[in-house]
């Protein structure tokens, strides 16, 4: 299948979903609907659709060596679907970026190609954020960007580089439940909430949080029928096999197992965060 072809296929099936969730806005019965549906798709019909539902948002998602994917593939997803928003998956270089389980990703724009960028999205990870903290062209490309952005966002570890870039000082934040910790150090404000939202900043949580805060930001650019239908297209129902996915629920010896690994990388990132906001404050 071809580029072309891709993105026609995309186009089509955005336009079905489109014209099936203007149909659940308008509230008919749910027999109606489904006759209505198979009559409009064949024609993706979109003349009913709300004027506010097709945007043009540019939004932007940083990747580095060692990032996390899932803190970008999850969010990119939900965005994905915002139709007319155009996403770019930025780096220092076109160069493939490594994530920190191995996948690899194709950048489509470099730090000096994403201009007028509307939503800055910076996912997290362990070493690879470290790295990223420490690296004065990502710091630069997050300030100057953040500055200018309608909304700034992150998931789990990623508050810590917009931290890093200053771009936290003075909003109630969150991060991963190991680094929350460290959010003073950038002049911010743990708060509690799987999603944070302070003015234009918006921070996830460690991982699986950020399919929770993209759904969230779609539902603001658009509505919540057009986030529901967002949400059913993914399935997204989460029934995890556990109980363990916050230190307050896991069994103790859990919580006190992954806090032993990450003793040394927190002390790092505390002192590289440190350093580094000084440096984005005297600019």
């Amino acid at each position: 299948m071809s580029d072309m072809d891709r993105r026609m296929d995309r186009r089509r099936f955005g336009e079905g979903i489109a014209a099936f969730a203007t149909l659940l806005a308008s509230g008919l019965p749910a027999a109606s609907a489904g006759a209505a549906q198979a009559a409009a798709m064949p024609s993706h019909d979109m003349s009913s659709m709300p004027a506010h539902w097709m945007g043009k948002e540019k939004i932007a998602f940083l990747i580095y060596p060692g990032f996390t994917a899932l803190d970008m593939v999850g969010p990119q997803y939900m965005l994905a679907n915002l139709m007319g928003a155009k996403i770019e998956i930025v780096a220092k270089t076109k160069e493939p970026v490594r994530s920190d389980t191995g996948l690899v990703f194709t950048p489509s724009a470099r730090f000096e190609d994403a201009t007028a960028i509307d939503i800055l999205c910076v996912p997290g990870g362990s070493t690879g954020t470290l790295d990223a903290m420490r690296d004065e062209a990502t710091l630069v490309f997050l300030r100057e960007a953040g500055r200018k952005a309608s909304h700034v966002t992150s998931v789990c570890t990623g508050s810590l580089l917009l931290g890093s870039a200053g771009l936290l000082d003075g909003y109630r934040a969150t991060s991963h439940w190991v680094t929350k910790p460290l959010l003073p150090i950038f002049g911010a404000t743990p708060t509690a909430g799987r999603v944070v939202h302070d003015r234009n900043r918006i921070t996830a949580e460690g991982v699986t949080a950020g399919l929770d805060f993209a759904l969230a930001l779609v539902a603001q650019l658009r509505d919540r029928t057009y986030a529901e239908s967002v949400q059913l297209l993914a399935q997204y129902a989460p029934e995890p096999p556990f109980s363990a996915g916050e230190p307050d629920t896991a069994p103790r010896a859990v919580t006190t197992m992954i806090e032993s690994m990450f003793v040394g990388l927190t002390k790092d990132m505390g002192e590289a965060g440190k350093t580094a906001f000084a440096k984005m404050r005297e600019r």
